[in-house]
């Protein structure tokens, strides 16, 4: 259910009007006038009374709490609008009112409806995904040096760079990005008639379909209302793509941690406040794309299910995509706008980010020193040493240098190599063409 308290922490307002009642129901009557001229230009029914029906397509014109009213008794929103558009073309043109909606069922002017308003709301989500790809490819050029601890498992592994962090996003969004392309690209407006076949529309049927899908901007396809796996392979994309956003978004949350204190979404006057706290700048674009992540995979679940589809028009699988299309719509609207606005002003501390490579003293630089000593004495002994080392360092609070300094074997195996092992610089030699292959050609 929409709600006003909370549809613009986890969607936009420009994606809440495509996905609108309003815009539902233009959709649908857009339908209904793209095919009106499509049947009129091979001479399935008059050319004069497509004036009369397209005129009366407009949303404007009708009322949606009435049409949502007779809904819940008709089955569909199509069924009364249908009568409605009928009526008011009626009372003009009672002879073009014999034309409205004329070999057709109520699917094809839902899903043509539906295949409509995804468009533009993926044309929504396109614009968003340009400002993420450029502001990623911005933080990885200028960030390639800037020196962190790498985690895993949530604790210090080895330096890493921010820049090679931030090209693993961009990487991970132009992948996804893919999909919902691939996806999208494979949408096609809905024409079968009854059961598939265009039976109303006789042998001028396939052309009625090819006019159709010109008129609406797409390339045709043949009837597949029963057939939904366009719509759940969409809906697996945009939940891939809400899940990528957030990983990142996961990664910069754990970055503003106090303990961290590494990297801050935007400030924005009033935002990230605690009620009780007054110190508190607490993520929030952050947390509603994580949120948004969490909802995702049930929505997109509730899509596959609906593949299992009875025979030309299935019992409930169909109608539980109304609103969970939108769902999924309005949560990657709302992703793709925060994680935009949080990369292009997002606020990075470095020094903070070399000042916390110190914390485990010296420990991310353990992997180092047992490849250095591997030579010497193989790598199961190495690595042992390096081990026995370490937990020493952890448990005595010293550095892992002192004490591997202080052991005979490793000191005399590392003789004048202490500097260049615990520098973090070589360990991220491959980091630059790493970013380079992430992000581009021209990094």
């Amino acid at each position: 259910m929409t709600s006003l308290l909370t549809q613009q922490l986890f969607s936009t307002p420009a994606m809440t009007e495509v996905f609108g009642d309003q815009a539902r129901i233009q959709a649908m009557l857009d339908a209904e006038a793209a095919l009106a001229r499509a049947q009129a230009s091979v001479g399935l029914i008059p050319e004069a009374a497509v004036a009369s029906i397209a005129g009366a397509c407009d949303a404007a014109l009708y009322d949606p709490e009435a049409l949502g009213k007779a809904t819940a008794i008709t089955g569909n929103p199509a069924i009364p609008l249908v009568a409605a558009l009928t009526k008011r073309v009626a009372e003009h043109n009672p002879d073009a009112a014999l034309w409205v909606h004329y070999g057709a069922t109520s699917q094809d002017i839902i899903d043509t409806g539906m295949v409509l308003q995804a468009r533009a709301g993926l044309g929504l989500i396109s614009a968003e995904l340009d400002r993420i790809e450029a502001a990623l490819a911005a933080l990885a050029r200028d960030h390639a040096g800037t020196v962190m601890a790498g985690r895993t498992l949530l604790q210090h592994a080895v330096p890493i760079s921010f820049g090679l962090k931030a090209a693993s996003w961009l990487d991970s969004v132009r992948r996804a990005r893919r999909a919902l392309t691939a996806a999208s690209d494979d949408l096609a407006p809905q024409l079968g008639g009854a059961v598939g076949s265009l039976a109303a529309m006789g042998a001028e049927g396939p052309r009625v379909l090819d006019a159709f899908a010109h008129d609406l901007g797409f390339a045709a396809a043949p009837p597949w209302h029963a057939r939904r796996e366009r719509i759940a392979l969409l809906g697996a994309a945009l939940a891939v793509l809400i899940g990528t956003l957030s990983k990142a978004a996961l990664d910069l949350t754990l970055m503003m941690q106090t303990e961290a204190g590494e990297a801050f979404e935007p400030l924005v006057a009033g935002r990230g406040g605690s009620s009780a706290m007054p110190h508190k700048r607490n993520p929030v674009a952050l947390v509603a794309v994580q949120a948004a992540e969490r909802r995702a995979p049930g929505l997109s679940a509730t899509l596959m299910s609906a593949l299992q589809q009875a025979h030309e028009r299935d019992v409930g699988g169909w109608h539980a995509e109304w609103e969970v299309l939108p769902e999924l719509f309005a949560l990657c609207g709302g992703a793709t706008a925060g994680m935009a606005a949080v990369f292009e002003g997002l606020e990075l501390d470095p020094a903070r980010m070399r000042r916390n490579l110190d914390l485990t003293h010296g420990l991310l630089f353990a992997e180092r020193a047992a490849l250095a000593l591997t030579p010497h004495m193989g790598r199961a002994e190495a690595h042992a040493l390096v081990k026995r080392a370490s937990e020493q360092a952890a448990r005595e609070g010293g550095g892992l240098r002192g004490v591997l300094g202080a052991d005979p074997t490793a000191c005399a195996a590392l003789a004048g190599r202490f500097d260049e092992i615990f520098d973090p610089a070589p360990t991220l030699a491959a980091v630059p063409e790493l970013i380079r292959r992430m992000i581009g050609r021209d990094a």
